[in-house]
């Protein structure tokens, strides 16, 4: 089932349900999928144009999220973190650093990476295997990680 059926399907549930958290996140979903459709490129949305998109989303609210907390805004920080539970639901099952390392390894081995210069080449390539099963900055620090040995 495609995203946007999906996310069809969740919007009547949400509603029937009166889910305002559901609602939101899955209409914000909608808004950009319906977005990158008119973008006027012509290209159509991918399994992995949704992922990114939802991480995307995702990220969004994470950063809102820290500046909600700092700011001392728990009211705004539940409805953000009731947001992301929603998004995560349409993201792959995400991978546990455990599960990452041996991933990481084999792409360093694989390419010779042997310092911080090579991080570039490393994250590239560990971005396409992965796909949406671990957001950026945990694949980021995992990388640094094992290339500063």
């Amino acid at each position: 089932m495609s995203l946007e059926t999906q996310i069809m399907t969740d919007l009547k549930t949400a509603m029937k349900a009166k889910d305002q958290a559901a609602l939101r996140s899955i209409r914000a979903v909608k808004a950009a999928i319906l977005l990158t459709k008119t973008d006027g490129t012509g290209k159509e949305l991918d399994e992995s144009g949704e992922i990114k998109l939802i991480q995307k989303l995702i990220k969004q609210r994470q950063d809102s999220l820290e500046i909600f907390k700092k700011q001392g805004r728990a009211d705004l920080a539940e409805i953000e973190e009731a947001e992301i539970a929603v998004l995560q639901k349409y993201l792959p099952t995400q991978l546990s650093e455990e599960e990452l390392r041996p991933i990481i390894k084999g792409i360093i081995d694989e390419t010779g990476a042997s310092s911080m210069a090579d991080m570039g080449k490393v994250m590239g390539m560990a971005s396409q295997k992965i796909a949406g099963q671990a957001d950026g900055k945990t694949l980021s620090m995992l990388v640094k990680k094992l290339l500063l040995g």
